[in-house]
């Protein structure tokens, strides 16, 4: 029975091991429009490959406590994501601004 136990989760580590190697993260939507406010410059799309680590992925210093990831539906409106809230170090400026580039360059963000 160990050696069983044993095999499988070598097997596992292989597989786990190789999927982090290659980037991939499963279950993870790869793309997600934002809600867009009524004076952006254009649509942001966040991307989980572009801020997560995928050797150490680190869900929980964003999820749930910045951003929901259960219970909410697909037909509930998201509120915008404005430069206001962000400055005021809400949603994307608790890292934008402080660990991660600024709000300077509208292009790293937005869609032109």
């Amino acid at each position: 029975m160990t050696l069983k136990l044993s095999w499988c989760g070598a097997l596992a580590g292989l597989l786990l091991g190789g999927s982090a190697l290659a980037g991939d993260l499963p279950n993870l939507p790869p793309e997600l429009p934002l809600p867009q406010g009524g004076d952006s410059p254009g649509q942001v799309t966040f991307r989980h490959d572009s801020h997560v680590d995928s050797a150490k992925p680190d869900c929980v210093s964003c999820h749930p406590r910045r951003f929901g990831i259960l219970g909410r539906s697909a037909k509930e409106k998201k509120p915008a994501v404005t430069h206001a809230a962000m400055e005021k170090g809400e949603s994307c400026g608790a890292c934008h601004g402080k660990q991660a580039f600024g709000f300077d360059d509208c292009t790293m963000c937005h869609a032109q």
